[in-house]
This record gives C-alpha cells, structure tokens and sequence, in this order.
C-alpha cells in the first residue's frame, strides 16, 4: 500500500484546507487536494489526500472511512494509480 489516499462523497463546497484539517486526526498529511470543475471552480465530491508514511494512510482508512465531513458521509481507501 501507498500513502496516497481516494477520498470520495465529499461535499461540494469543501476546500483544501478543510480536507487536510479532516485528516490530520490520522497523521501527518503532506498534500490535500479536492478536484474541482475548471469552468465553475465547484468540487467535483472527490479528492486525495497524501500521508507521510503507509502506517498513518492506514490509520486513516481505518478511522475517518465513514466520517462525517460537511454533513456527508465519506469514502476513504487506497488510490489506484493512473494508468
């Protein structure tokens, strides 16, 4: 496993700031980005989030999968690499 994480179902008008402050519960973050719409700038309800080391993007799936964020529900597993 990497450290880099999928985070999905998130709400629309959630920032960068907001996600990592969401995850630093776990660890240290290196990189929050949620990915929004380039033509109205509104999240598109999914993003990533970098963890400093495997152990803590662990502990992360592990306790905020399924974490309320915004008054949603969140997803959080292991991201796929692109291909």
């Amino acid at each position: 496993m990497k450290n880099n994480l999928f985070i999905g179902s998130l709400p629309y008008d959630v920032t960068d700031a907001q996600l990592e402050e969401h995850f630093k519960k776990a660890g240290k973050v290196i990189s929050a980005k949620v990915i929004v719409d380039r033509t109205t700038g509104q999240g598109k309800g999914f993003g990533f989030v970098e963890m400093s080391t495997e152990e803590e993007a662990k502990k992360a799936i592990q306790e905020l999968n399924g974490s309320t964020l915004g008054g949603r529900t969140i997803v959080v597993k292991e991201a796929k690499p692109r291909e």
